[in-house]
């Protein structure tokens, strides 16, 4: 065989290894884990009333001007902390200086008059004892020593006026808070009544929930409640439930305040919340919130058995419930499994979830 011969045998043999079926290598199957799961089981749990409540500031005020003039200075904007005393914001206080100053010059020369005046009534009293003068001219002096003193009085009232009204130039935050609102710009002009800033006081909180007047004595006679605010997913004991003691004679609602914690951090007026009023305790079925799979308006849960795959049931909740468990009104029954992660579950079936 010719060398060109042993070279055309040799690439065909590699051309034939190339492209003939090849034997995929095997793979191994991760085992699956087991899937955590938890019981339905009958719990005796506090029987609760829910009510639509709202958070709101205890302390909370807007500050407004108490004279005319200019705004020259702002020196806190929304979202800033401000302590009590702070200064705020400052009005052009060039037309109350000048006031303070007419009326400081009014008070010396009504000084000066008194002096005059008092002088005056003693030489009078001196002259009329040794009856040089009459008893009239007496009664003249005194007469205008008391209306010395009287202007002196005014006067000296005037002052203070002016430097009160000069006081009101700058403005100093009542409390310790926060600002929730700005309602002037630099250069505006201020006046008496004007807005100028809103602000609140974040460690004193409350919610304000409206129930039922019916719902009243069972609230009443628990008085405990426990707030949820779905918007941060936190449920918050409340330190004190006062019920108002007034009803609306249209809706015949009664409005129910709760007193939040001062540690109560993240909370904001406005905020939504609700209001679970503990009036009891009864055994109710529960599952744990993580087992719970919410997909449109469909609420189910995925049950575990001995053998099979995880089947999908839809639920019913109740209105019981706590940051942990919720209760089942139908579609499960005490001591059915139910898987933790919905989602893993979901998986280990092909289902979408």
């Amino acid at each position: 065989m010719t060398r060109s011969a042993r070279l055309i045998l040799a690439a065909t043999a590699v051309l034939a290894a190339a492209c003939g079926p090849t034997e995929p290598p095997a793979t191994a199957r991760a085992p699956t884990a087991p899937l955590v799961t938890a019981a339905a089981e009958l719990r005796e749990v506090e029987v609760t009333t829910t009510a639509e409540a709202v958070v709101e500031a205890v302390r909370q005020s807007t500050v407004s001007a108490q004279m005319s003039g200019r705004i020259v200075d702002i020196r806190f904007d929304v979202g800033d902390r401000v302590r009590k005393g702070d200064v705020i914001l400052r009005i052009d206080e060039r037309a109350a200086d000048l006031a303070v100053t007419a009326s400081e010059a009014q008070m010396r020369e009504a000084e000066a008059a008194l002096v005059n005046a008092r002088a005056q009534f003693e030489r009078t009293r001196q002259l009329v004892a040794q009856k040089f003068l009459s008893r009239a001219a007496l009664d003249k002096a005194e007469a205008d020593l008391k209306t010395a003193e009287s202007r002196m009085r005014a006067t000296l009232a005037g002052t203070g006026a002016a430097i009160t009204e000069k006081s009101f130039t700058t403005i100093v935050a009542p409390y310790s808070g926060v600002v929730s609102a700005r309602h002037v710009q630099l250069g505006e002009m201020a006046a008496p009544g004007k807005p100028l800033l809103t602000g609140f006081d974040p460690s004193t909180l409350r919610v304000v929930a409206t129930v039922a007047s019916a719902q009243v004595p069972s609230i009443q006679a628990g008085a405990r409640a426990r707030i949820e605010v779905p918007s941060l997913d936190r449920w918050t004991e409340v330190r004190s439930v006062t019920v108002v003691p007034s009803a609306d004679p249209r809706t015949h609602t009664t409005q129910v305040r709760l007193e939040l914690p001062a540690d109560a951090k993240g909370l904001l007026p406005g905020v939504f919340a609700r209001a679970h009023f503990v009036t009891g305790k009864a055994a109710r079925l529960m599952v744990p919130r993580a087992a719970v799979l919410r997909r449109s308006e469909v609420t189910a849960v995925y049950v575990v058995g001995a053998q099979g795959p995880p089947q999908l049931r839809q639920i019913r909740l109740g209105a019981t419930a706590d940051e942990t468990f919720v209760e089942v009104l139908a579609g499960l029954k005490p001591g059915e499994q139910v898987a933790l992660e919905p989602v893993k579950a979901g998986m280990a079936t092909g289902a979408a979830v």
